[in-house]
């Protein structure tokens, strides 16, 4: 029996899972590290930080599952998207890496579509630059760290550190490298004219692979380390987005994932390069060779209630505890208590600024029409109808753009909880399924290692027969009607209140 392993370098930790020939789960690891906000709006991560997680989860998946090790044949790769890792001439680390919800490079998005043209970078990229994005941060590193952009000789994804350290080889994938705001979205290929507008050296990047292609083996000494042969082959893997696409089964037109886990993700499947002319959902290649992807990025969505919780449920934490069980699921439980509407609560769920529609990094969350009758409950139902409310908005813009949704598969955090799926089925206004398998990122990245190694001819393939739909969530009518009229007055506040939100960031 030969086994695959799927590694996810997440923004709060690394997870590994292993599956056999089949598809079938046979066991997952995670570790968890660090994040670090130096200073408001920033957040970086040390990248010695991802690979000890890595080898940590590793060890724990291998010895959880009693595999031996040897019969590993491949690895997949995954993780957080735009990151960058600056690495000098011997391959270390300069400076701590800037990660996706880092929002410093407001001036250097600025800059960028100024010196190019955003006319110029949808045409390319297909995407407005935006402060997430790999670009500007390499940029700000060049405006306020010249020492270290001086010494700069590779920059990598997060996902793609981790697999310089298990095989010594510098690759990317076309998924991945989309959200750089250097890629030739449509060519699926780096573009040479972004990256020399911006006076960057084009080997400072790493040749791109689709999502499936070998990119090398793992080093003898990391085989040593984990008891494996040295043979085992490393595939190009993909943006989470992308691989958790891949574990999801969002393979064929009319499928739609939504997941709602730190960030919330809605990705659409597309046969063909389709992009917003108003550049609010993002257009990037898919980790199913030849085919794209079109998708919208909430900051701070599974993030509120995760908020919620640290600030506001610390009763329901040292409860759970108790109980052993989950905070989130008791928070659930009190916001079952509340009427839909909660009573005439809203909330905004720009905790971080936003990505989609808004691209603002100066919006804030805010809790509209408190009253003395509101209760913690209605606090708690307000947050994940405000974040179900975010997550409209990408259906929307995907419906503009005539692009098919005819079934929503939900995952991450807000797939676990009953209400809210019902409230995600009722939102978005279509039928929602839940998926046998709820690893996302990790579980796609193994298939796509499976796929590498020749044990399904295609990713579809794959898809078809390792990934299962589960329970089916049809949207109430009653609920429909209410929350339609609900998110027309949410939808209304963001435009009122935008010019506030710069003058208290300033």
């Amino acid at each position: 029996m030969e086994y695959f392993l799927g590694i996810d370098v997440g923004t709060t930790g690394c997870k590994v899972v292993l599956i056999d020939e089949k598809g079938e789960l046979r066991g997952k690891g995670v570790a968890e590290y660090p994040l670090y906000t130096p200073r408001p709006n920033w957040a970086e991560q040390n990248p010695e930080d991802w690979w000890q997680g890595t080898v940590q989860a590793l060890k724990k998946v291998l010895e959880i599952s009693g595999i031996d090790p040897r019969d590993v044949s491949g690895i997949g790769l995954t993780g957080q998207m735009h990151g960058s890792v600056f690495l000098n001439d011997r391959g270390e680390v300069l400076r701590p890496a800037i990660l996706w919800c880092d929002q410093r490079t407001a001036r250097e998005c600025q800059e960028i579509t100024e010196r190019v043209g955003l006319e110029r970078i949808m045409s390319i990229n297909c995407n407005p630059v935006l402060p997430g994005f790999t670009a500007p941060k390499i940029l700000w590193v060049k405006n306020n760290e010249p020492e270290v952009y001086r010494r700069i000789s590779k920059v990598l994804l997060p996902k793609d550190y981790v697999r310089f350290r298990l095989s010594g080889e510098f690759a990317t994938d076309v998924s991945d490298a989309s959200g750089t705001s250097l890629f030739d979205v449509p060519k699926r290929q780096w573009s040479e004219e972004l990256i020399r507008a911006l006076d960057f050296s084009p080997s400072w990047f790493p040749p791109s692979f689709e999502s499936p292609e070998v990119t090398g083996r793992i080093k003898r000494e990391v085989a040593e380390l984990l008891g494996m042969r040295e043979d085992v082959l490393v595939v190009a893997g993909g943006g989470d987005n992308a691989a958790g696409a891949i574990g999801t089964g969002i393979v064929r037109p009319g499928l739609v994932s939504a997941s709602i886990g730190t960030s919330g993700v809605v990705f659409a499947f597309s046969d063909e390069v389709r992009v917003d002319p108003k550049g609010r959902v993002h257009t990037f290649c898919h980790a199913v060779p030849g085919k794209w992807h079109v998708m919208g990025v909430m900051l701070s969505a599974g993030g509120s209630l995760r908020w919620f919780r640290d600030v506001l449920g610390l009763e329901e934490k040292n409860m759970a505890m108790l109980l052993e069980k989950d905070a989130y699921e008791l928070l659930s439980e009190e916001a079952e208590k509340s009427a839909p509407g909660a009573e005439g609560l809203l909330f905004l769920p720009y905790l971080t600024g936003e990505r989609t529609p808004h691209a603002d990094p100066f919006a804030r969350g805010v809790f509209f029409g408190l009253t003395l009758k509101h209760r913690k409950n209605d606090l708690v139902r307000a947050v994940m109808e405000g974040v179900t409310f975010g997550m409209r908005d990408s259906f929307e813009i995907i419906r503009e753009m005539g692009i098919p949704i005819e079934e929503v598969r939900a995952i991450g955090g807000g797939a676990k909880s009953p209400l809210w799926r019902k409230i995600q089925a009722a939102v978005y206004q279509v039928p929602l399924f839940g998926v046998k398998v709820d690893e996302g990122p990790a579980f796609g990245a193994a298939l796509l290692a499976a796929v590498g190694r020749g044990v399904f001819r295609n990713v579809e393939e794959a898809c078809a027969r390792a990934v299962a739909v589960t329970e089916k969530v049809l949207p109430d009518e009653h609920l429909m009607a209410r929350y339609e009229h609900l998110y027309r007055i949410w939808r209304d506040l963001y435009p009122v209140l935008a010019p506030f939100y710069r003058r208290i960031a300033e």
